[in-house]
């Protein structure tokens, strides 16, 4: 005969709802182990092929660099390289379809006069240009805003630029020409592309960047 839950006693339910919790536990510790096991398994057998990937990735890098860096002196040595490329340059297979090129792979930057030019460049904007147009003057401080890394974009304090004439005050034209003062570009390496003509006779890109493919 089935038992009801109001024929028991209080005592009895809580035994019962004890016994129940403790079987959830039990079920769910379970799944969680499971859980854990195949997340561990999957994580580690990513991590292991990812690390082979690397290593054949880096031995190949160092590769291309020696070898462009050879065919960089002999392309040279052709006058096949321009004086202004800085070190980039294309080399194309005698067939036309296979092509590499190297890149300058820089970055900008702005050392301590570049704080300076932005104090007094804030200093005339919120002077004399908030005041009559607010607008101009949000779009122009925007353009003084660092990135992530706290590092002023040359994209955008280029467009800065492009706005010099407007104005004659002192801060700002002073201002504008520190921040070119203090502007320079490192070089952190060279880059490089793959290329090989597809069927229809255009460039198609080798991707070796992970997140591009």
């Amino acid at each position: 005969m089935a038992i009801h839950t109001t024929d028991l006693s209080i005592h009895q339910l809580e035994t019962l709802l004890a016994a129940r919790k403790k079987q959830d536990a039990a079920v769910r510790a379970r799944a969680r182990v499971h859980y854990e096991t195949e997340r561990d398994t999957d994580i580690t057998d990513l991590i292991n092929e990812a690390l082979v990937i690397q290593s054949v990735i880096q031995r190949f890098k160092t590769k291309v660099h020696q070898i462009m860096a050879k065919q960089a002196q002999k392309t040279a040595s052709y006058g096949l390289i321009p004086a202004t490329s800085k070190g980039g340059f294309s080399l194309t297979s005698k067939a036309g379809d296979k092509r590499i090129t190297r890149r300058r792979d820089t970055d900008p930057v702005w050392d301590e006069r570049a704080g300076k030019a932005i104090g007094l460049i804030k200093d005339f904007l919120g002077d004399a240009v908030k005041k009559r147009d607010v607008k101009l003057f949000e779009i122009l401080l925007s353009f003084l805003e660092r990135n992530q890394n706290g590092d002023l974009e040359y994209a955008k304090v280029f467009s800065l630029m492009q706005h010099e004439n407007k104005f004659d005050d002192i801060r700002w034209t002073e201002g504008l020409h520190l921040l070119r003062e203090s502007y320079s570009i490192t070089l952190k390496g060279f880059a490089y592309d793959f290329k090989v003509k597809n069927e229809a006779g255009k460039w198609d890109r080798l991707e070796l960047n992970f997140s591009s493919l």
